[in-house]
């Protein structure tokens, strides 16, 4: 099974935005429908995340501003990939970190 592919994007309060996305190896093939249902019943408002919790590089642009800049970033998508890895953390460590999400 290929490794999967975890897409999100920082959006600042003037509507720019940066993506990128995070490549997590997957040697205990787990279900990518396991990791999306997970990631989507942990988003806030079914949209967002704090890229800090879920061990993530944050996007911030080189003009954030905490006053006027929010600090959340929007899930865009998860999916099958066959390019490699470049996640500092792996595929379970990730899960769990979702899985320990608290609500708001």
């Amino acid at each position: 099974m290929p490794n999967i592919k975890f897409s999100y994007l920082h959006r600042d309060g003037g509507n720019y935005k940066k993506y990128d996305f995070v490549i997590f190896d997957n040697p205990h093939l787990i279900d990518l429908s396991e990791v999306e249902i997970l990631v989507r019943a942990k988003l806030i408002w079914g949209e967002w995340l704090y890229a800090e919790d879920w061990k993530l590089p944050e996007l911030f642009l080189p003009t954030f501003d905490f006053k006027i800049d929010p600090t959340w970033h929007e899930f865009e998508s998860i999916e099958y990939t066959d390019e490699a890895a470049n996640s500092d953390i792996t595929l379970a460590e990730f899960i769990e970190l979702v899985k320990n999400t608290k609500p708001l």
